[in-house]
């Protein structure tokens, strides 16, 4: 997995906290596309590296120019999204009953991420999800990048918060039950595993923070970020809005000092957040937790 941060539009995300017109964030940085193994380079096929899921698709019967496509599809450089994204395109749209289409939407989910095309990552996200019900790599980016990026689509928000809630939920429900794919080591499954269910957490946490469910969100956000090697500074600054919202002074002021210790555009809402967050624990009773 990787992490793709946009940290122009992040500031605008601050932007849209700050004045309460609503929280958009996919372009807006922070979400962690899956990555599939590297292809095996022997044979004149490319075996298929499962997206982390417990469904299993049917096989279709090999065709031997479909294989080439998808093993051209693999063999393209990661680093080079464009492409990746106009061979999947073009494959998902020549074999529309192909056994590789799992991992076609599941990479394309991602890309679709890196270079901010929310509506086309929902829509073949979805396709995803249709087909493969327990792919918990797709279904916690789109929990986590459909809140974030609300105002970017023509979608009902609430139709739209309803289902990243119902994939988020799913992520953390499914993830702990996967087997261990045979072509990851333990400690690479244990982490992709941990980014997983800290991207649906954190998909979570900000979708209580846009119903005004603060308190709910507290838990959610704490343990994204406990279990994020590289923790979201967005998920610092959402913490410290929910504990200050909900009278917990010091710990608003404990994340808001997080993210604002961090350069960048976030940095000066966070620390605008700490001061205010500090002066109102000197004047006013805290909450008990």
């Amino acid at each position: 997995m990787i992490r793709k941060w946009n940290v122009g539009i992040a500031g605008a995300l601050v932007a849209m906290l700050l004045c309460g017109s609503g929280i958009a964030r996919a372009q807006y940085g922070g979400a962690k596309p899956a990555q599939t193994p590297a292809p095996s380079q022997t044979g004149t096929t490319t075996p298929a590296p499962k997206p982390l899921t417990l469904d299993t698709a049917a096989p279709a019967p090999v065709n031997a120019e479909e294989d080439a496509a998808f093993k051209a599809y693999q063999d393209s450089p990661a680093a080079d999204v464009k492409k990746k994204i106009e061979l999947g395109e073009a494959f998902a749209q020549k074999y529309p009953q192909s056994r590789y289409l799992p991992i076609i939407y599941n990479t394309l989910t991602s890309a679709y991420v890196q270079t901010g095309q929310v509506q086309k990552m929902e829509e073949v996200g979805d396709k995803e999800v249709e087909l493969n019900p327990n792919d918990v790599q797709v279904l916690a980016v789109l929990g986590q990048t459909i809140p974030r990026a609300l105002k970017s689509t023509k979608q009902d928000p609430q139709t739209e918060l309803d289902k990243a809630e119902r994939y988020s939920k799913r992520a953390i429900e499914v993830t702990p039950t996967l087997p261990k794919p045979e072509n990851l080591t333990e400690e690479s499954f244990t982490n992709a595993k941990n980014m997983t269910l800290a991207m649906a957490h954190s998909g979570l946490g900000l979708i209580y923070v846009q119903r005004g469910k603060y308190a709910e969100a507290i838990p959610e956000l704490e343990q994204s970020i406990k279990i994020d090697p590289t923790p979201d500074l967005v998920n610092y600054y959402l913490l410290g809005l929910a504990n200050l919202k909900t009278s917990h002074f010091e710990d608003a002021a404990a994340a808001y000092t997080k993210c604002g210790a961090a350069p960048g555009p976030m940095q000066q809402a966070c620390q605008k957040g700490a001061e205010e967050a500090k002066k109102r624990a000197s004047t006013e009773l805290s909450a008990p937790k």
